[in-house]
């Protein structure tokens, strides 16, 4: 344990402020501010009100997550943070934040990639990943199929969603369905005391003609609003419980059918599910089944680790620590667009001279004495 590095990780790539510590791959501290309720009275996250609640949950959500972990800033042996894809704004507040923190602790500062944050996090739960891992990423911005052989250098994405990502379609049909925001977690409650074989709803990109790996749920969400609509007009009484459920089973065939697919088509036996759709409990469920019929092994974070979080991005972050990947520069920025073929962000130390090592290490110490003494 000792000698496992100690990783602070910052991740504000929406609109929750997540602070996570990390001794290696042993969960220490996971603090999150969540500005939902700000949001949920225009039915989706506004950039600039995510932006500003980053910067005032940011200093107090940094000292919890210290605090909870029982560790000093100066006992930390870097600092990580979400650089991109997510909402240009929020991404600069932690990246801010996590080179403010770096500079005048003078430790080393690890720009990373949210979606291999997401796979990264089944290593606080199940242990190391192993190489190579399918990984199916479902949250409200991303529905993603990605082949890691190696998570701080080794992403190839397989698929992606060419229009709404499941979580979106999810707040899109529970607004139809005036359950509110966010969508996912009261649909699902509702599903559970519905009929998922009620209503057949469409499975978008599923025709043998379709991309293989690639997901669409705009069709699927314009359908279950459709048929909403005609029962109202009709004066007919609209059974949620039922929509929820067939629409809550539409997405998770599609998902679990794709990824089960790709993986039985690379041939790797392990999937891993991250991203806040996967706290869906149908999801888990029809996932686990469909495994266990093919042979494959499941891994799925804990749902408190599947939703954004500063640990996941502290996991990730120890990781490029233990296998010696090179630190971000100072010049690091947020990118709303990062690829995930890009884990993280990486400086130029492997190629400075020597007297420039010594230079930036100067720096790291003045700064230190200077500014956090």
């Amino acid at each position: 344990m000792a000698d496992e590095p100690l990783v602070l990780g910052i991740e504000t790539s929406c609109d929750e402020t997540g602070v996570g510590v990390v001794r290696g791959t042993t969960l220490l501290a996971d603090a999150v501010a969540s500005s939902v309720d700000e949001h949920a009275r225009f039915g989706g996250v506004v950039p600039e009100v995510a932006s500003r609640a980053h910067l005032e949950a940011m200093v107090p959500t940094i000292d919890r997550a210290l605090k909870e972990a029982g560790v000093s800033a100066r006992d930390l042996d870097g600092i990580a943070v979400t650089a991109g894809p997510g909402l240009a704004g929020a991404l600069l507040v932690g990246v801010s934040a996590a080179k403010a923190y770096a500079y005048a602790l003078g430790k080393p500062l690890y720009g990373v990639n949210h979606l291999a944050s997401h796979i990264c996090v089944d290593q606080l739960e199940h242990g190391p990943l192993p190489e190579p891992t399918m990984a199916l990423l479902v949250s409200g911005g991303h529905s993603s199929l990605l082949l890691s052989s190696d998570i701080t250098s080794d992403v190839r994405p397989m698929g992606a969603t060419i229009d709404d990502a499941a979580g979106e379609a999810f707040d899109k049909v529970a607004r139809v369905l005036n359950l509110g925001f966010p969508g996912g977690p009261v649909i699902d409650r509702y599903a559970r005391e519905g009929d998922p074989n009620a209503i057949v709803f469409p499975r978008g990109l599923t025709g043998p003609r379709d991309p293989a790996y690639d997901f669409s749920f705009s069709g699927l969400k314009t359908a279950v609003a459709r048929w909403i609509e005609a029962k109202r007009a009709a004066g007919e009484e609209v059974p949620v419980r039922d929509v929820s459920a067939s629409f809550q089973e539409a997405v998770v065939d599609v998902l679990t059918r794709k990824a089960v697919r790709a993986c039985k088509d690379e041939g790797v036996d392990h999937l891993m599910i991250g991203g806040g759709v996967a706290a869906n409990s149908r999801l888990r469920a029809l996932a686990q089944e469909r495994c266990e019929a093919a042979g494959i092994r499941l891994r799925v974070p804990r749902p408190k680790l599947c939703t954004d979080n500063g640990a996941m991005v502290a996991a990730l972050g120890a990781e490029m620590v233990t296998r010696g990947r090179a630190a971000s520069d100072w010049d690091l920025s947020a990118d709303s667009s990062l690829p995930v073929t890009e884990p993280h962000v990486p400086g130029e130390a492997h190629t400075r001279s020597h007297s420039h090592d010594r230079d930036h290490d100067h720096v790291h110490e003045v700064s230190k004495e200077n500014l956090y003494s």
